[in-house]
């Protein structure tokens, strides 16, 4: 494959890459899409290989395409090595199987693997399962790495940061990158701390410095141009989405905020009051997945249909807490992400609470009475009124305040209940509330 030809190495060669070259290729792969569709070809090409070197090479190749279950199959049946379980590791942490991949990280070292950056996957592991406590412990086992390892102070500094030591996670990433100038990630992070705390200044120079590295770094790009855009310098912030639609040139969310960013360019009324519009539903618009939270509320979020920053501020701290398994620890994490973009449970409703007392003529009579009628009128079955007794809810007006995922979050509350409600509002000309 000519992609291959020009990055020198080659996966499906007699003798499998080293590990850094397969990170390198890894990142070539990723760095455009005829880069990825050229390897997808490669792959497609020795899949049906079934010797111990191509299964192994199969399997790394799937996992590099983010085919992961697929991946954990191939390399299954590969021969031991400590790129196998290695390999393997990675792929089941993508799928959330933590504890597995510590087991084959284990089994890596006794294949040989290195000792410090098999720990340090480890620490990586343990962090994506929110095991903090152990994640502290594997650190401490590698600490005479200290100053040494621009890796172990990035580790170190991702920790902190979950956690919500800022500050010192700052630093540690500082250190990371006097040891090592061009550590990405360490940039990247320091970048994105640094737009969260109010310096724009500083995160537009990291963010250069991350960009200027090959290859692209797509999402360093995607938040230099909003930098950029909201200080109005609308040229730099195009010439960044031009780079990404150069080697992505489907890039659903740059293609979007490039129109948005000509829009800007040629407003000639309000201009300030439309770019902050601009901006703000931008990051109205920024998937929750964007953010590294615990498994659970990723889980939970994911139930209650919450996508991006937007839907949560559509629901209140109270309604998060009502939903099974969703505890004080996954609410402090969302509140975490809201604050460090000056916003908050419940805003979009207090905004519409206050939008409607101010535009809003007197409401009749008649509306005010549907709305304190008893929800005993709406006829529902035992299990549906036993649910919403739970739930504190005794009239229509306060039934219609919820949303689908609000009530499914009920115990024993299922979707037929939650059908049959939503057919007896549709009745009278309701419904329930909606996220968006």
């Amino acid at each position: 494959m000519e992609m291959t030809t020009e990055s020198g190495i080659d996966l499906f060669a007699d003798n499998l890459p080293s590990m850094d070259e397969i990170k390198r290729l890894a990142e070539i792969v990723h760095s455009s899409e005829s880069n990825r569709i050229a390897f997808s070809e490669q792959l497609e090409e020795n899949l049906s290989k079934t010797g111990q070197n191509a299964l192994l090479a199969a399997g790394i190749g799937l996992f590099i395409l983010s085919r992961n279950e697929e991946a954990a199959g191939k390399l299954k049946k590969a021969k031991d090595c400590k790129e196998k379980f290695i390999y393997m590791a990675f792929a089941l942490r993508r799928t959330d199987k933590f504890d597995k991949a510590i087991e084959n990280l284990q089994k890596s070292l006794d294949c040989g693997a290195d000792t410090l950056s098999t720990t340090l996957e480890k620490v990586a592991t343990y962090r994506y399962a929110s095991k903090f406590d152990t994640c502290t412990d594997e650190l401490k086992t590698c600490a005479n790495f200290e100053n040494v390892s621009a890796e172990y102070h990035y580790q170190l500094g991702r920790l902190q940061e979950m956690q919500g030591f800022y500050e010192e996670a700052m630093d540690n990433y500082e250190t990371a990158l006097e040891l090592s100038p061009n550590h990405q990630k360490a940039l990247f992070h320091l970048a994105y701390r640094c737009d969260l705390s109010g310096d724009e200044d500083a995160a537009i120079d990291y963010y250069k410095q991350v960009v200027s590295i090959t290859p692209v770094y797509v999402s360093a790009l995607m938040n230099l141009a909003v930098l950029y855009e909201d200080m109005g310098q609308f040229d730099k912030a195009v010439r960044c989405i031009d780079k990404v639609l150069d080697s992505h040139p489907s890039h659903q969310r740059a293609m979007l905020f490039k129109k948005d960013i000509e829009s800007s360019k040629t407003m000639f009324c309000d201009e300030e009051k439309e770019k902050k519009k601009t901006r703000k539903n931008q990051i109205l618009e920024t998937p929750i997945s964007d953010f590294e939270l615990s498994v659970r509320s990723r889980n939970c979020l994911k139930k209650m249909n919450i996508e991006t920053l937007g839907n949560l501020l559509n629901i209140t701290e109270a309604e998060l807490l009502s939903y099974k398994n969703f505890g004080e620890t996954s609410l402090r994490e969302i509140k975490i992400i809201l604050e460090s973009k000056s916003l908050h449970l419940g805003m979009a409703l207090d905004e519409k609470q206050l939008s409607s007392v101010e535009t809003a003529e007197p409401g009749s009579a008649k509306d005010e009475e549907v709305m304190n009628k008893s929800v005993d009128e709406l006829q529902l079955s035992v299990r549906a009124r036993k649910c919403l007794q739970k739930l504190n809810m005794r009239t229509i007006g306060d039934l219609i305040r919820k949303t689908d995922a609000e009530l499914l979050g009920c115990k024993n509350f299922g979707i037929t209940s939650l059908n049959e409600i939503k057919k007896a509002l549709i009745n009278i000309g309701l419904s329930l509330r909606s996220l968006d």
